[in-house]
This record gives structure tokens, C-alpha cells and sequence, in this order.
């Protein structure tokens, strides 16, 4: 499978490393949104460069008829564009917060526990997640991804980097050198704490989640997410 990397930073640099080991090939490295892209010889396209070219890139992608998963953050704020835009295009689009498997099962306990939660009275629940200083969105779309879930299932309808009001889910965002990811959820009451927590060891895990999403969607049409290519019916 011929694949372009449209950044090639640190997780672009991942990628390249795990596509080759499973014997695909790396046709185009892009790291600035303004070049001129070539596509003619793509089978899948990976985007992992920052907010304010992940929307560009996916649109170049979906106008050259390539497919394109995207793991950029911070853009998220017109994710129903770029489904539109893909839908009339006909085109293939995948996003994920997290490509990592673990994350993406680590959903799913979230999803479980705060339904169970939801059951029951005088608990407060917190979020803490911990990234590199090169990070440049806080919180991180895997936090959000998780404070969206635990709003789907209580009684919490927001959720807040600052001071939180009744009914938000309150985010710290840490920045430490040198740190691939972790993500902390606390249910604490006056009588216990119930904590579930991922941490990530290496950029490995989501760099092979990237590779396997690309490999599965590589003939397909339509938009999609980690649980399509992962099976996970939620």
C-alpha cells in the first residue's frame, strides 16, 4: 500500500517507522499545508500535522478521490463540515481522537462505567490527562472524547479547564517533557474512589492503530471511526 504522510513530525515519524515494518511504502512526506500535493500514486493518505492545516488536508485528500485518516486535533469544531464534504464527494474519511487499540478500548470501560455511575448518587467525576510540552491543543481530543461519553450517560452537560460550575466535568491538562499520553478518570465520594486510568508507554501504540485504520479502509466509501475498523459495537 503506497501511503502519503501529511505531517511529519513526531507521529508522522512513528507512522513511517510501522508502515514500513509491515511492508508498505511512504510516497509523500507533507509538512506544509500550502504545498502543492501529488497524489497519483497514493492508495491511502494519514494526517497528523496541526489544527489549522488537518481541515486543508483532508479536503485535498478527498478532492484527489484518496482516501484520508486524520488524528489531528483541535479542528474539531467543523468535523460535520468535512462529513459533508467527504459525503458529497463520495469520497473515505476516517477520524479518531486516538488511534491507539487500547484507548479505543479504553472507551468503551468509560462508556460502561459511566452508565453504571449514572445509577448512583454522591459521586463527583474528574478528568486528568497528561502530555507532552510540544502538545499544542489542551485539553487532548482523547479528554474530550471521554468527557463526551460521560455526558452522553449523566447528568454533566459540559465540561471545563476552569473552576467547574454544577453539572461540568472538570479537565486538568498537564504538560511534562517527554510524556506520550495519560488519561485519568476519578468517581470520588465521601466514601471510596473508583479510578480508571491508560497509560501509554511509547507513540507505538498510536502510530500501529493509524497503519491498521489505513490498511482497513483503504477500499472502502463513507466515513468512519475506530469502532468500525476495531468491530466494537459500543
Amino acid at each position: 500500500m503506497n501511503i502519503a504522510l501529511l505531517g511529519y513530525g513526531r507521529m508522522g515519524k512513528s507512522i513511517e517507522i510501522i508502515a514500513l515494518e509491515r511492508h508498505h511504502d511512504i510516497v509523500s512526506k507533507i509538512s506544509d499545508a500550502s504545498a502543492d500535493f501529488d497524489f497519483s500514486n497514493v492508495d491511502v493518505a494519514i494526517d497528523f500535522s496541526v489544527p489549522n492545516a488537518a481541515v486543508t488536508n483532508i479536503k485535498k485528500a478527498l478532492d484527489a478521490k484518496i482516501p484520508i485518516i486524520s488524528g489531528t486535533t483541535g479542528w474539531l469544531e467543523r468535523y460535520n463540515e468535512i462529513v459533508d464534504y467527504c459525503n458529497s464527494k463520495n469520497g473515505t474519511f476516517l477520524y479518531a481522537s486516538n488511534f491507539s487499540l487500547g484507548v479505543n478500548i479504553f472507551f468503551e470501560i468509560n462508556k460502561k462505567l459511566s452508565a453504571l455511575m449514572s445509577t448512583v448518587d454522591g459521586y463527583t467525576t474528574a478528568i486528568e490527562e497528561i502530555h507532552h510540552t510540544k502538545k499544542l491543543d489542551a485539553p487532548s481530543g482523547t479528554a474530550i472524547t471521554l468527557a463526551e461519553q460521560i455526558i452522553e450517560n449523566t447528568n454533566y452537560n459540559d465540561w471545563t479547564l476552569d473552576a467547574p460550575k454544577p453539572n461540568e466535568i472538570p479537565i486538568e491538562a498537564k504538560r511534562i517533557p517527554d510524556v506520550p499520553g495519560t488519561h485519568e478518570i476519578t468517581y470520588k465520594s465521601d466514601i471510596d474512589t473508583i479510578n480508571i486510568k491508560h497509560t501509554a508507554h511509547s507513540r507505538q501504540g498510536f502510530a500501529l492503530g493509524a497503519v491498521i485504520a489505513a490498511e482497513w479502509i483503504k477500499d472502502k466509501k463513507g466515513v468512519f471511526t475506530m469502532q468500525d475498523v476495531l468491530q466494537i459495537n459500543g
